[in-house]
């Protein structure tokens, strides 16, 4: 099968997100829902992309191949926890104040506020939660539910190679 530029591209994107839902997709490609996303990718990338058991987006490996791109995580062999993951750069800033693994879980406005200290940056606090559930999708970040659901790392930062894509 062969793909046209956007599709090549499209499917770069899927490599470099995964796993990743729809709406992360419509986002990146400026799509209108969900379910443009999800007919694109029936008709266009069917044979490059599975869901996962979480019904998570991934690219398969000969698409990956393809498009010679870093997927967005890659596992340690032998602990099976992401050894690097390929994000955009909030993603990366969140990812570098986040409460580390043995520390208290802390809410999205804590992180935020981490954020603006840190990096001089302000994000709205939604781009700082979807953020934090990008990077839980990657498994470098765990939710613990109290009054409100908050975050920390599941690994030691200096155990993940983090890398920023365009």
């Amino acid at each position: 099968m062969t793909l046209s530029e956007e599709a090549r591209e499209r499917l770069a994107d899927l490599v470099e997100l995964q796993p990743t839902k729809n709406a992360e997709l419509q986002e990146r490609w400026g799509l209108e829902s969900g379910s443009e996303v999800h007919q694109y990718l029936e008709n266009e990338l069917k044979e490059y992309y599975y869901r996962d058991d979480n019904s998570l987006i991934r690219a398969n490996r000969e698409a990956a191949e393809l498009v010679d791109v870093e997927p967005g995580v890659v596992d340690d062999e032998e602990s099976g926890a992401p050894s690097a993951i390929r994000v955009p750069k909030l993603q990366q800033q969140v990812f570098s104040v986040v409460a580390g693994p043995d520390e208290d879980s802390e809410s999205v406005v804590s992180v935020l506020q981490k954020l603006r200290a840190e990096f001089d940056v302000d994000p709205e606090a939604e781009d700082v939660r979807s953020a934090l559930q990008a990077l839980r999708r990657k498994g470098v970040v765990e939710v613990v539910y109290r009054t409100v659901p908050t975050f920390k790392l599941t690994v030691e930062r200096d155990e993940v190679d983090v890398s920023v894509s365009d």
